[in-house]
């Protein structure tokens, strides 16, 4: 996963202000706003006991609850800085827990989880209820999206809708088809879902250009295409839930790869602190553990990274603070452009929950290996 929507961020100078909370309204709860302000009270009360300035508390209390247009269940992440709104991103799920922290670097794990697995996506409901004949009455209406999940749960992806008559609709289809094919080819889409009736989806997908074709998944049922929210939502997040973009499972594959031949990759805390330290992470592996204690020293710059205190000073660098390994690592990845991948400890399980994957190896006599 390419962490680039947070370069902006990583560029203000802390110390930051990084709040989740849920802010769904369309729930069983009687008066939602009231609970949404209630929840914010209890978060700028922990932020004033850990030291969060005023200016910035007023930032956030601004920023909180402005998502009113967004419906169903989601959240919010917002981060602010020195009485300014640094970043406000909607969360397609409420956050497990509410949290807030005021620290010298933005708490971002959470946000960067809640946007995995970034696929991009087609996805198309054929809409038609008559005769299965070309020749009949009616009209075919398909609705189509093109986007990356899991963000168009709240913010909308790409729309398509036509209407066209049965009595044109193989010929319109093709058109259709070539249509989806362009907008798929500027995203890499990696899926094409296509709902709807059978006969008039059959179509569609027939006269799909072959490339697009090939990564068709039918699937029965759609429920209810709510405005601002991802077309085919309920089938998508069951398709979806427990998968690897195909560009974050290459990248561990190759991680699997060396890591099996001494290669340009390790496991573990030290070594990927090292890599980092020179710029040489391509990729960094992560088993998500929001409960992990693990904890790093940091300095101003996003390569001022070490496992103690005494090694960031030996390099001359003062202003240092011990903070979450996770929060360390991220700026550190998106300080270095290098890429983040989180892995289900199901499928591979890091030694200390981290591995890294190097741009290149350090060879000849008595060089680390990282």
């Amino acid at each position: 996963m390419r962490l680039s929507f947070l370069e902006h961020l990583y560029k203000q100078p802390g110390p930051f202000a990084s709040v989740y909370l849920d802010t769904s309204r369309d729930s069983a709860i009687e008066d939602p706003v009231a609970a949404i302000e209630l929840r914010w009270r209890h978060l700028r009360d922990a932020l004033t006991s850990e030291g969060a300035d005023q200016d910035s508390l007023a930032a956030a209390a601004e920023a909180v609850g402005s998502d009113t247009e967004v419906p169903g269940a989601h959240g919010q992440a917002v981060f602010t800085a020195h009485g300014r709104l640094a970043l406000l991103d909607e969360l397609p799920d409420p956050p497990a827990r509410d949290t807030a922290h005021f620290g010298a670097l933005p708490d971002t794990l959470p946000l960067i989880v809640q946007h995995s697995p970034e696929i991009p996506y087609v996805a198309a409901h054929v809409h038609y209820s008559g005769r299965h004949s070309t020749d009949a009455t009616g009209t075919v209406r398909i609705e189509a999206e093109i986007g990356v999940w899991p963000l168009t749960k709240v913010t909308p992806g790409h729309r398509l809708r036509e209407e066209i008559p049965v009595t044109d609709w193989l010929n319109a289809a093709a058109v259709t088809g070539r249509k989806l094919e362009g907008h798929a080819r500027r995203i890499d889409a990696e899926a094409v879902v296509v709902a709807g009736d059978v006969w008039a989806r059959g179509i569609l997908v027939r006269r799909l250009p072959a490339p697009l074709r090939k990564r068709v998944i039918t699937v029965v049922g759609a429920g209810e295409s709510r405005p601002r929210r991802a077309l085919l939502e309920h089938r998508l997040e069951s398709l979806f839930s427990e998968r690897m973009a195909e560009h974050d499972r290459s990248l561990l594959a190759a991680f699997l790869a060396q890591l099996a031949h001494d290669g340009a990759s390790a496991r573990g805390l030290a070594p990927a602190v090292s890599a980092l330290q020179r710029r040489r992470v391509k990729a960094l592996f992560l088993n998500n553990h929001p409960e992990s204690p693990l904890r790093l020293w940091a300095g101003p710059q996003p390569s001022h990274l070490a496992l103690t205190e005494q090694e960031l000073r030996s390099y001359g660098i003062q202003d240092v603070s011990e903070e979450r390994a996770d929060a360390v690592l991220t700026r550190a990845l998106v300080g270095t452009r290098a890429e983040l991948v989180l892995v289900p400890e199901q499928q591979v399980r890091l030694h200390e929950g981290v591995g890294v994957l190097l741009r290149y190896t350090e060879p000849g006599p008595g060089c680390d290996r990282v």
